[in-house]
């Protein structure tokens, strides 16, 4: 990740923020790890340098007039120093505004803070959550920034908080626009705090676009022991506090890979909802009834093509190393593990059936016996890769580690002595290795689900 850039940068940042700040990411620019490229004194863009890419963070920040002299002057930068150059979570405007190629990336929700209200009168299930949370003692406050100083009892309540989420995502913390740093510029934000019997249970910190006199709620954090309808309660809260304010605009940020994507983005969509629930965004800002869905967009030069300009935004988000985050992510989140076990279980429980009793097993009802519980452990797998369920996680991975520890005993009170070659001690240590790694990623994976549905 890029070193933080000097204060008087990133002050520098601000005022052009003030002034020009309309994407509604724009604010996210003056979070860590960002670098900036000023063309003069009236324009900027925030970028991660990832090596062989600059990959901007959402459109150039100045006037609406300059959007297409900055993008190319830019594009030229980031050639002269040996980079492709790419704009990402970038809105209509830069695509009206300039040459650039867009690829649809996803969709954000807008509301008119002033017509909170009637959107709420208009629906009776949101009003039903709201009413559940406050029935089971949730209060929403808003926080100032005074009461956020480093120490302070909010400030470790609401840290406590982001460290029990990020620790129950199925990926490691990602960087570039995704990172969770609620509180650079304090003053700046809005924050506010759901409470329930003394414990603080959620939290949203809003930032501001100034251009569109709105507010991006950025990060909208809810404990998973949190009641029912705490979220929406916090977005209660904070939509009537910014419409009392005059706001014009509010968002929730992108639903990523929502709406007209295309057939590759889709094919990502839904080979990945194991590591990241994009259906399950898209329904939950559905359900605060948006006045409209905006698009969002990658956008890129015609000399890049839009699978290159991908690429550097998942190196951007994943900090540099791919491969590195793939790994870390497999560690942290191993759904993708039980996924392949499950589907390696299948040709494993067909190799058992057909295989002779001697030298693999002691008997024939021994044999019939690991093929039926594999038949069974496959089927359950599968069935809790479908949809979570913590009882019958517990009970797959007590079976799973009773298997491992019986396969153990067999292979030393029986295969040992019947094993001969290379060939028949890479199947025993298969075996053995199989059911172990199997009984890890289960018990793992319950204890990061703990809480969550």
């Amino acid at each position: 990740m890029s070193p933080s850039p000097p204060p008087v940068e990133q002050q520098r940042v601000l005022d052009l923020l003030r002034r020009f700040g309309w994407n509604a990411t724009s604010f996210q620019v003056l979070e860590p790890g960002l670098r900036y490229w000023f063309p003069d004194t009236g324009a900027c863009v925030a970028y991660v340098d990832t090596g062989a890419a600059w990959v901007a963070a959402g459109a150039p920040i100045c006037a609406e007039e300059r959007l297409a002299e900055v993008t190319e002057a830019f594009v030229a930068a980031a050639s002269a120093r040996g980079r492709r150059a790419s704009f990402f979570s970038a809105e209509t405007r830069l695509v009206e505004r300039t040459r650039l190629k867009a690829v649809h990336i996803g969709e954000q929700p807008a509301w008119v803070p002033a017509a909170w209200q009637a959107t709420l009168e208009g629906s009776r299930s949101l009003r039903e959550q709201l009413r559940r949370a406050r029935a089971k003692g949730v209060t929403v406050r808003a926080v100032p920034a005074s009461e956020l100083a480093p120490e302070s009892p909010t400030r470790a309540a609401m840290e406590a908080l982001i460290q029990r989420w990020l620790g129950a995502r199925p990926m490691p913390p990602m960087g570039f626009l995704v990172q969770l740093s609620p509180f650079e510029f304090p003053e700046e934000r809005r924050y506010f705090v759901a409470e329930c019997l003394g414990r603080l249970v959620g939290m949203l910190a809003a930032v501001p676009v100034y251009a569109r006199k709105g507010w991006f709620f950025e990060d909208l954090l809810r404990d998973p022991d949190a009641p029912n309808g705490t979220a929406e309660l916090l977005v209660d809260a904070a939509m009537r506090a910014v419409a009392a304010e005059g706001s014009d605009f509010v968002t929730l940020g992108m639903a990523p890979l929502a709406g007209a994507v295309s057939g590759g983005l889709r094919a990502v969509r839904e080979g990945t909802r194991s590591l990241y629930d994009f259906e399950g965004v898209r329904a939950f800002k559905g359900k605060l009834r948006p006045e409209r869905w905006d698009p969002v967009y990658l956008c890129h030069p015609a000399g890049v093509s839009g699978a290159r300009a991908l690429l550097d935004v998942l190196t951007a988000f994943a900090r540099g190393g791919l491969l590195s985050f793939g790994f870390a992510t497999l560690l942290r989140g191993p759904a993708l593990v039980l996924r392949l076990l499950a589907l390696l279980l299948v040709p494993w429980t067909v190799l058992l059936a057909l295989a002779p009793v001697e030298p693999w097993f002691p008997s024939s009802a021994v044999k019939w016996a690991w093929v039926l519980f594999d038949v069974g452990l496959a089927a359950s797998l599968f069935s809790l890769l479908r949809r979570w369920r913590r009882g019958l996680a517990t009970l797959l991975a007590t079976l799973v580690s009773m298997d491992a520890a019986l396969t153990l005993w067999q292979v030393l009170a029986h295969n040992a002595a019947h094993v001969h070659g290379v060939g028949e001690a890479l199947v025993v240590a298969l075996a053995v290795m199989g059911p172990g790694a199997a009984a890890f990623m289960l018990w793992r994976t319950r204890a990061q689900r703990r809480g969550f549905t």
